[in-house]
C-alpha cells in the first residue's frame, strides 16, 4: 500500500492518506431516505449565485453494527459529469480504525492514460455537535493504478463505539465526501461498456438527484399545515387618579378604551390605554359591575400584562420577517425546479437533434468515403493508363521504325518491278 504526505485538518495533523489495496468483493449499501447530494458556496448564498465551490455528498449508513462484510460501497453520485463514491471499511482495513476513501468507480472504463486530479474531505459526523466532527482533507491525483485514496486509520473504532461520542447514534454512522471545485472535465474519449455492478451514470443524474430531493422538500412544506401567530387578548389596564371623573369623561375613557383594544401596538398605545384605566378605575358611575372588575383585575398588573404584549409584537414581528423569508425561499425553490423541468425538457429536443444530427453525420461521412473510395479507383485506373500509354508509345515507335525499313524495301522492290515491266511489258 502506498502513501502520500499528510494533511492537517480540524484535529491537527491527520494520519497519511493511503489508497486501498485490499482486493475484497465490496457491497453497495443503497441511499436511504436522508442521503443527499447538495451545492456549497463560498459564505452566505447570495441570491441568483450559480456556482458552487464544492459539493458535499452525505450518506447515512443504518445498522452500523449489523454490517458484516469487510468493505461496503456508497452509490454512485455525480459530481462535474465524473462519478464517485465512498468506500469504508466498518471494522478497519487491517487496522483498530475506520477506513475510510473516495472512489472512482469507472476506472475500468476510461481510456487509457486517463487521470483526475481532485482534493477533497472526508467528514465523519459528530451527529450531537457538528463542531466534533472529524475532518480531514487531501488532494489525490486518480488515475487507473490509484482509483481510491483516503484515509485507512481515519478514527479508532474505539471513538466511534464510544456511546460519550456522537458518531453513532441510534445505530447510524454519517459520512460526508466533499468534492472542493474547481472540477475536471468528463473525460471525452468512447468508454467502454461499464460492469454489470456499476450503475451507468450520466452528467445529468447529479442534476436530477439533486432536484428530485429538492421536489420532495417542496410537497412536504406544501402540506405541512400554517402555523400564524397567536390573536392578541383583550386589553386590561388602569392607572389612578385621586378624584373620581364626571360621566362625561367615563364614556370618553371608555371610548379611548375600545380605540385601544381595537389595535394594541399602534404608537403610544400604552400611554393612552394607562389614561383611560386610569379613568375608569376611579369611576364611580357609568359601568358595570362586570366592566369594574375587569378594569381593576388589569390595572392590579398593568405592567406586567403590557409587557407580555410588548414581548409578543417584537416576537410576532420576528415571526413574521422569519416566515416572510422562508417563503421567499421555497417560492425560489420552486420557480428553480420548474425551470429544471423545463431544462429536462429542452435537453430531451437538444438530445433529437443531436441525434438527427449524429444521423445525418453519418451519412455524410459514409458519402465522404464512398467518394474517397472511387477517387482512389479512378487513381488507379488512371495510373494503369498512364502505365499503358507509355508501353504503347514504345510500341508505336518500334512499329514506326518497321513500317519505314518496310517501305524502303517496299521502294526498292517498286523500283525493280517497275524495270522489269518496262523492258518487258
Amino acid at each position: 500500500m502506498s502513501a502520500r504526505r499528510g494533511c492537517f485538518s480540524r484535529w491537527g495533523f491527520s494520519s497519511r492518506p493511503h489508497r486501498n489495496t485490499t482486493q475484497v468483493q465490496p457491497a453497495v449499501v443503497p441511499l436511504s431516505s436522508e442521503s443527499e447530494l447538495v451545492p456549497c458556496f463560498a459564505g452566505e448564498l447570495a441570491m441568483g449565485e450559480q456556482n458552487p465551490t464544492s459539493w458535499k455528498y452525505t450518506w447515512k449508513i443504518t445498522n452500523f453494527s449489523s454490517l458484516t462484510q469487510k468493505k461496503y460501497y456508497c452509490e454512485v453520485f455525480m459530481i462535474g459529469g465524473n462519478a464517485w463514491r465512498i468506500l469504508i471499511f466498518p471494522k478497519g482495513n487491517e487496522v483498530e480504525c475506520l477506513s475510510i476513501y473516495l472512489d472512482a468507480p469507472d476506472s475500468t472504463r476510461l481510456p487509457a492514460g486517463w487521470s483526475r486530479s481532485t482534493r477533497f474531505r472526508l467528514i465523519l459526523v459528530d451527529q450531537n455537535n457538528y463542531g466534533y466532527s472529524r475532518i480531514k482533507e487531501t488532494e489525490h491525483n486518480f488515475t487507473a493504478r490509484e482509483s481510491d485514496w483516503g484515509f485507512t486509520s481515519f478514527i479508532p473504532l474505539s471513538e466511534v463505539h464510544d456511546s460519550c461520542n456522537g458518531y453513532l447514534v441510534n445505530n447510524t454512522l454519517t459520512i460526508v465526501a466533499e468534492i472542493l471545485g474547481p472540477h475536471p472535465p468528463v473525460e471525452n474519449t468512447q468508454l467502454a461498456e461499464p460492469p454489470a455492478n456499476i450503475p451507468q451514470a450520466t452528467p445529468t443524474d447529479t442534476f436530477d438527484t439533486y432536484f428530485t430531493n429538492l421536489e420532495e422538500i417542496i410537497k412536504a412544506a406544501q402540506s405541512s399545515p400554517a402555523r400564524g401567530g397567536s390573536n392578541t387578548s383583550n386589553q386590561k389596564s388602569v392607572l389612578s387618579t385621586s378624584e373620581a371623573p364626571t360621566l362625561e369623561e367615563v364614556e370618553n375613557a371608555k371610548q379611548s378604551l375600545k380605540e385601544c383594544l381595537s389595535d394594541i401596538f399602534k404608537l403610544n398605545v400604552k400611554d393612552r390605554l394607562a389614561e383611560a384605566m386610569s379613568t375608569l378605575s376611579i369611576a364611580k358611575s357609568g359601568l358595570s359591575l362586570d366592566q369594574q372588575k375587569s378594569v381593576e383585575a388589569f390595572w392590579a398588573n398593568f405592567d406586567e400584562f403590557t409587557s407580555d404584549f410588548l414581548t409578543f409584537e417584537q416576537d410576532n414581528a420576528e415571526f413574521e420577517l422569519q416566515k416572510l423569508l422562508k417563503d421567499q425561499m421555497f417560492a425560489t425553490m420552486k420557480k428553480n425546479h420548474e425551470t429544471h423541468i423545463s431544462y429536462k425538457q429542452l435537453l430531451g429536443d437538444l438530445t433529437k437533434e443531436e441525434e438527427e444530427l449524429n444521423k445525418k453525420l453519418e451519412e455524410v461521412k459514409s458519402k465522404r468515403e464512398k467518394l474517397i473510395s472511387n477517387w482512389e479507383i479512378l487513381m488507379v485506373e488512371s495510373e494503369e493508363a498512364k502505365s499503358g500509354h507509355k508501353d504503347q508509345a514504345k510500341k508505336v515507335a518500334e512499329a514506326e521504325e518497321k513500317k519505314r525499313i518496310a517501305e524502303e524495301r517496299m521502294s526498292r522492290s517498286t523500283t525493280a518491278w517497275s524495270n522489269l515491266k518496262t523492258l518487258f511489258g
